[in-house]
């Protein structure tokens, strides 16, 4: 059985997997300063649950974009569940893919993660935006190669930066609002931060479509993506389960 591990700048994410498919999942608040011993006392609690234990896993398989997190998360691997993990990033992964970028090594392994398991469900040149810490929008050519894309703060970030720039204005959930002018600042902020948030999706999505000069599919995952998957006709499928799933498809393309 394989435990894959999505380390991100908000959260982790520890997903039980079998017969290519996840059985379990939990999520928790990232902390860089969380020990290999840390991990496997929350993470037993969470398995006996569901029933596992260390013992059922033989393999496991590691993405993360936060560094200072990866070498408890392969101490863990190693002395809790006895194996030695697959970290996404490493020279000796095959990814399957190209990545076409000036810097391949700088692309975030989330991303590259996405883009596998997106080109194996979806046909087409494709642009996938996961909604978290930042928003991320990445394209994926027609035969799977990963050519570049958008880097822009996240929804929860850029309300977090409003509260903290500006002493008059509170601390606001990112939400949907009933009316565009909002009648106090709350609202109003609300308004700004979602409705802008929209607008920013939908304007991205166009100028890189027209950039590429192909029709795309575009795919949404991430925290957010529920959310502003329902108030905008420009994500074509919301895929939730888009980076355990490529995770899951790189573990067996290594043969572990």
């Amino acid at each position: 059985m394989l435990l894959a591990i999505d380390a991100g700048n908000t959260n982790i994410v520890f997903a039980v997997c079998e017969n290519g498919e996840a059985r379990a999942e939990w999520r928790a608040v990232t902390e860089t300063t969380r020990t290999a011993d840390e991990y496997a006392v929350m993470l037993n609690q969470l398995l006996q649950l569901q029933g596992y234990k260390f013992t059922d896993f033989d393999s496991a398989i590691i993405a993360t974009v936060v560094p200072a997190a990866l070498f408890d998360l392969r101490q863990f691997c190693r002395r809790y569940l006895g194996c030695e993990p697959i970290v996404v990033g490493d020279p000796n992964v095959d990814l399957g893919i190209n990545i076409l970028t000036d810097r391949p090594g700088a692309v975030g392994a989330d991303r590259i993660v996405n883009a596998i398991a997106a080109h194996e469900r979806y046909p087409g040149p494709l642009i996938v935006v996961d909604f978290g810490t930042a928003t991320t929008f990445d394209v994926v050519g027609e035969t799977g190669d990963y050519e570049g894309g958008v880097i822009a703060p996240g929804a929860n970030v850029s309300a977090e930066s409003l509260h903290q720039a500006a002493a008059m204005l509170p601390r606001v959930a990112v939400a949907r609002t009933q009316n565009i002018i909002g009648k106090d600042t709350v609202p109003a902020m609300q308004s700004g931060l979602f409705w802008g948030y929209v607008g920013l999706l939908e304007g991205l999505v166009s100028r890189i479509k027209e950039e590429y000069g192909k029709p795309m599919t575009v795919i949404g995952t991430g925290g957010l993506a529920n959310l502003f998957y329902k108030q905008t006709t420009v994500i074509d499928h919301l895929d939730p389960d888009l980076t355990i799933r490529g995770l899951i498809q790189i573990h067996a393309r290594n043969g572990k």
